[in-house]
Order: structure tokens, then C-alpha cells, then sequence
């Protein structure tokens, strides 16, 4: 100890050579610590204890421990280092980070499940909330020190509820998934014994990998590993989910759960249908309204909420909040027996116990901040006229596309997104979604119905949430559809041209080809001077 002693600095030796020569069996006293700043030796058994000193005679030590904390901080923690930006600190992520935003400003961000978060947002997820590891749930952590990180979550559950005009004593929600998949396995963990089964609509029909997609040959996603899964179809002539079908499978297959969601399906859900079905085979009906929350939450589509037990979603898609996800429960009476026994949810336990802490550790309680200030816009005027855009943007694109001979999906769109077949224009989904980023549109591959692959898809997949966010409206989104007819076209020339079908070959057409590469740097040019008219939400420079 003395030897350890010697290494530290006068002052600080100084400081702490009162509790450092506390002996063995005497007891510190650590009611003295507010005062001192420091363990103080304590009386022992035999002795008689001195009388307490008066504040002011406390005051020297104080000042001394002061002094000394002030000296020594430096060699303590490197606060240069800590209080340093990201631009000076980490120049080569900061330029990285530079470069994603002129990426967005000058491209059209067109991945229907994007768009981009408020101010408000950005600066919860940068602040203090994530230094504070909080496992559990409010009133009931693992960890001290939690009373304002509990009260951060239960505003973002009240909030929750009260965007979704749910009552407290009929609906709970958890607001710690750290995603959207996440949350989807955590019903089903909670719910579900392992092998249980479940049904959601397909993959290449338009459905989410955490529905349970699997292939002939492997189980792709989580679901599929420890769930028994059957996928529900589209007619695939009409590109609508046939909900006889449905039926007539559950009645077979009887799942534990059935899935009302999407990922890539253009049209309405009917959740009273879907509620028929599970009450037919005892199912708990689950709605993952992930794409579509933002418009349920403006009141511009039906909401899931009449009919569902479970509801799931993401909150960075139409919600524009964070990236994580949410689970709200029924809480309250399910069902009535025949002799008049009511049968009451047990929802929130077995889920709750899921989230944490079976699958997940401590909260991202700056994305809970994030989520509560989510929910807080998405109730307002503002966020309904935005949600309203969005439609509006949609419809305008899905008409504009089907004007200039592209196939649509279903023929239309009921929400923010339009699934495009791409086969009659002479290209496969990866080569669309290929040259539309060459010239700064960003979208996705998608499966159309009919398709046989996801890995192969014929379609892509548009959305306009992220630029009805960035504030372009009919006309505008008129522009846009006139720049995707002319990449597309340029693509099918040069999949025309390209050696093989393969997608190497294509790729290698359109790099080494002039005349095509002319065409390609001149609707990128235009498509940068057109995106950068319409501002970029969020801080100035990252």
C-alpha cells in the first residue's frame, strides 16, 4: 500500500491519506461522505466516538480535495480526447459521413421503407440517454440510477397509446425492441412454444422475412428455424391476397398465430377478415403494420387495432422516428366461456419477459427518447398533411408509371409504396434497381407475383415517405417518374446490347459502353440539380 502510495502526486497523497490508513476492523464511516468527498475512519467497537466536526471545519478539506480533483483530472481521463468533434477527431469517418449526406441530397430516396428523421430525433440518439445501461422495466431495473430513464419510457409508452387512441387498461405496450424484427420474434417467443406454428403472407408475395419465409431447400429466416411456419399466397393474377385460401389452410394447418402484415404489398389490408379467420382456428391475430404505421397514425387507412391482439412496427419507416421497433398487447378480457367464465389476456407478461430478458439485454434508451418524440410529432396537424402528401405522391407515381406502358402490381396503390414488373421493359429487378442507382435513385429488388425466386426477383419496389419528407409534391413527383422512364430505358439498352444475361455482363455494358455511359452521367446530372432544390432534414453537415 505504501509503495502504491508513493507513485500517486503530493497533493492528491494528501487527499486520500486519511482513508487510505484506515485500519483493519475499523469501520468506515460513510455517512461522513457527502461532507468530505472521501471514506473517513470510523470508531471501533471499544471506542468511544469523538464528537461529529462542524461543517466549517470541513470546509479546508473540502477545498484541499477540490484542488486536488482540479490537478489531477488531466491524468485522470484525456478530456481532449473526450470533447474533441468527430470532423477533428475521426476526420476519415467524418468525410465518409460527409459523403452519405451529399449522397442523400443530391440522389432520390425512393426505398419505400426509408425516409428521413426530424432534429428533434437526431438529438435524442446523440444525447446523455446513451451512457445509461437501464435492464428491466420501469420501477424494476437491474440498475440504479434509473429515475429519469423511467420516466423517458413511460412517456414514450403513453404517447404510444395516445397517437393509436388506445386505452391504458386495455392496451400495453413495450417500447424497448431494438427493431422491427426483433419485436416480430419477440411475440413469437413470447406467445409460441418452440415448433409452434405460424402463418404470414409469403415472401415473394409480398410478405417479411420474419413471417416465417423459408425456402424448398433452407429455412432463411429465425422464424422458420424455431417455428413451424405456412405462408398464405396472392392470387397470382390479381396480385391480391386470397383470403378463402387462407382460410381453408388455417383450418388445416391451425397456427398459434397468424401474421396481417407487409413489406411489399400495394393494397389494404381487411383486418376483419383476418380476424374471422383466427377465431375460426383459435389464433391469436398479429398485425405488423411496420410500412403503414405513419398513415394509421394520421387516420388515412384502416388501423389494425380494432381486430388485432398483437401489433407490431417499426418506428423509421413511416413514423420517421428512430430506427427500433414497438410491441403493443391486449390487455383485459379475450374471450367469454360458454357457462359465462371470462378469459383474460396474459399477453404482457409473456411478452415483456421476451423482450427482456430472453432475447434482448439493456434498452437503447436514446432510441426510447427518440420514440417518445416520434410519437409526439406524428400527432400533430403537420404530420396528417405530410401522411396525406405521401398518398397523394404514391397514386401520382403509380399513374405516371402505368401511363408510360410499366406493369403495376395489382394495377394501383392503396398506401406509399408501387411494385413495378420489369420483365416487359427488358429487365430483371437487379437491373433495374442497378441503373436506377447509377443515376442517383435509390429504390430496391423485389419479387412480383408469379415470381419463383426471391433470390431473382422481376420487380422493384417504390416509395415516396422519404420524398414527400424532403417536400416534393405532384408535380414534382411527375419530374421523377420522366427520370425513372429514362434510366430504365437506358438499362434495357444496355441489358440489350450486354454479351449474356448475366448480370456481370450488364454491368460491364454499361461501364465500358461511351454512348451509354454519356447517357447515364447526363440523367444523373439532372437528377443532382433536381434533388438539390429540396432541402435535407436533419443537422447541417452529418
Amino acid at each position: 500500500m505504501q509503495q502504491a502510495r508513493s507513485t500517486l502526486p503530493q497533493k492528491l497523497r494528501f487527499c486520500f491519506s486519511r482513508d487510505l490508513n484506515t485500519k483493519a476492523g475499523q469501520r468506515a464511516n460513510f455517512a461522513s461522505r457527502k461532507l468530505s468527498g472521501a471514506l473517513t475512519r470510523g470508531p471501533s467497537e471499544n471506542q468511544t466516538p469523538s464528537p461529529s466536526p462542524s461543517p466549517s471545519a470541513l470546509l479546508p478539506s473540502i477545498r484541499r480535495y477540490s484542488d486536488c480533483k482540479r490537478s489531477t483530472f488531466k491524468d485522470m481521463a484525456d478530456q481532449k480526447l473526450l470533447q474533441t468533434p468527430l470532423e477533428q477527431g475521426d476526420p476519415e469517418l467524418a468525410e465518409l459521413i460527409k459523403k452519405e449526406k451529399e449522397r442523400q441530397r443530391e440522389g432520390l430516396e425512393m426505398i419505400a421503407s426509408e425516409n428521413f428523421t426530424s432534429v428533434a430525433v437526431l438529438e435524442s440518439l446523440s444525447s446523455c440517454l446513451t451512457n445509461k445501461y437501464s435492464e428491466g422495466y420501469p420501477g424494476k431495473r437491474y440498475y440504479g440510477g434509473n429515475e429519469f430513464i423511467d420516466r423517458v419510457e413511460l412517456l414514450a409508452q403513453k404517447r404510444g397509446r395516445e397517437l393509436f387512441n388506445l386505452a391504458e387498461d386495455k392496451w400495453g405496450v413495450n417500447v424497448q425492441p431494438y427493431s422491427g424484427s426483433p419485436a416480430n420474434l419477440a411475440v413469437y417467443t413470447g406467445v409460441c412454444r418452440p415448433h409452434d406454428r405460424i402463418m404470414g403472407l409469403d415472401l415473394p408475395d409480398g410478405g417479411h422475412l420474419t413471417h416465417g419465409f423459408f425456402t424448398p431447400t433452407k429455412k432463411i429466416s429465425a422464424t422458420s428455424i424455431f417455428f413451424e411456419s405456412m405462408p398464405y399466397k396472392v392470387n397470382p393474377e390479381t396480385g391480391i391476397i386470397d383470403y378463402d385460401k387462407l382460410a381453408e389452410a388455417a383450418k388445416t394447418f391451425r397456427p398459434q398465430i397468424i401474421i396481417a402484415g407487409i413489406s411489399c404489398y400495394s393494397r389494404l389490408l381487411d383486418y376483419a377478415r383476418f380476424r374471422q379467420i383466427c377465431d375460426d382456428v383459435g389464433a391469436y391475430l398479429m398485425a405488423d403494420m411496420a410500412h403503414v404505421a405513419g398513415i394509421v397514425a394520421a387516420g388515412l387507412i384502416p388501423s389494425p387495432f380494432e381486430y388485432a391482439d398483437i401489433v407490431t412496427t417499426t418506428t423509421h419507416k413511416t413514423l420517421r422516428g428512430p430506427r427500433a421497433g414497438v410491441i403493443f398487447f391486449r390487455k383485459g378480457v379475450r374471450s367469454t366461456k360458454a357457462n359465462g367464465e371470462k378469459v383474460l389476456y396474459d399477453l404482457e407478461e409473456r411478452i415483456n419477459q421476451a423482450v427482456f430478458p430472453s432475447l434482448q439485454g439493456g434498452p437503447h434508451n436514446n432510441a426510447v427518447g427518440g420514440i417518445a418524440t416520434a410519437f409526439r410529432q406524428a400527432k400533430t396537424p403537420e404530420f396528417k398533411a405530410y401522411q396525406t402528401q405521401v398518398l397523394k405522391n404514391a397514386k401520382v407515381l403509380c399513374d405516371g408509371l402505368i401511363a408510360r406502358g410499366y406493369q403495376v402490381a395489382t394495377g394501383g396503390t392503396d398506401v406509399h409504396l408501387v411494385l413495378v414488373d420489369v420483365r416487359k421493359a427488358g429487365l430483371t429487378g437487379a437491373k433495374a434497381e442497378y441503373i436506377l442507382e447509377e443515376v442517383g435513385i435509390a429504390c430496391n429488388k423485389n419479387t412480383v407475383p408469379g415470381d419463383k425466386s426471391a433470390l431473382n426477383p422481376s420487380g422493384i419496389r417504390l416509395g415516396t415517405p422519404a420524398l414527400t419528407t424532403r417536400g416534393l409534391a405532384d408535380k414534382d413527383i411527375e419530374q421523377v417518374v420522366a427520370f425513372i422512364d429514362a434510366a430504365l430505358k437506358v438499362g434495357a439498352q444496355a441489358a440489350k446490347s450486354a454479351s449474356s444475361p448475366k448480370l456481370a455482363d450488364y454491368h460491364k455494358e454499361l461501364a465500358e459502353n461511351a454512348a451509354i455511359q454519356g447517357q447515364v452521367a447526363e440523367i444523373r446530372k439532372n437528377v443532382a440539380q433536381f434533388s438539390r432544390q429540396f432541402p435535407l432534414p436533419g443537422l447541417e453537415k452529418l
